[in-house]
């Protein structure tokens, strides 16, 4: 029996669950269009004849099936996980070859994975203390039936190694191959948290941009979180 015919499938059925982004990404214009998903090729093989920069707008078109693309007002924040991927930026669940969409069941789950990696990267580059990063936050709907790995054992369990990725980069080939819409999994930033990894855009549903957010970077971590509309400043506690 392998790794994957012992993970449970549940049913996840979130509202209001959220997704922090960079806001230097602005929405893809094609994806935000009312043209079915399925003429999106045709529209892209006229759009280069005149733009030929466009392909770097819209991403990899085919790392998402057909059937599994989703269009419309405020698509993009679904769609451009899956086509803007890099091996230069692999995650837990992607060597960066193909895409995963990551979310967090609520508010503070999201603000504490994402502060954990920003931070790290932060540290990398050797930035300066400051406000020096934005992010937006996109409230969603996740509607799948994923492998779950919340269960018994989930704190020992080699996918969830807080630094080492490469079990659970091979877990979800495996998962991949095998047609999983994804996984749900405890937050490994976040006690308490619950996350979801999404395989495909059409597991998520409804997104609705939120606040704006900004990170202040004091040289070791990110200690304080800036709403941009109120102005309010909130200090991080319990940092993991």
């Amino acid at each position: 029996m392998s790794d994957t015919d012992s993970l449970p499938v549940s049913s996840v059925r979130w509202t209001g669950a959220v997704r922090i982004i960079r806001s230097a990404f602005p929405p893809i214009d094609l994806f935000e269009d009312i043209a079915d998903p399925a003429d999106w090729p045709l529209l892209i093989s006229a759009e280069q004849k005149t733009n030929p920069r466009i392909m770097s707008s819209i991403g990899n078109l085919d790392l998402v099936p057909v059937e599994r693309r989703v269009g419309g007002l405020v698509a993009s924040w679904l769609m451009a996980p899956f086509t803007h991927v890099s091996a230069d930026r692999p995650s837990r669940f992607t060597d960066g070859s193909y895409g995963v969409l990551y979310v967090g069941k609520v508010f503070e789950t999201a603000l504490f994975e994402t502060i954990h990696h920003h931070a790290r990267f932060m540290a990398r580059t050797a930035e300066a203390p400051g406000w020096t990063s934005q992010f937006r936050e996109i409230v969603l709907s996740v509607r799948a039936d994923l492998h779950d790995l919340r269960g018994a054992g989930a704190a020992t369990h080699p996918a969830l190694d807080p630094e080492n990725y490469t079990a659970s980069q091979a877990l979800v080939k495996t998962l991949r191959a095998t047609g999983s819409d994804g996984l749900v999994y405890p937050s490994i930033r976040h006690a308490g948290g619950e996350c979801a990894g999404l395989f495909y855009p059409d597991c998520a549903g409804d997104p609705i941009q939120g606040r704006h957010l900004d990170y202040h970077w004091d040289g070791a971590l990110v200690d304080l979180v800036r709403d941009a509309g109120s102005g309010a400043v909130f200090r991080l506690v319990d940092l993991p």
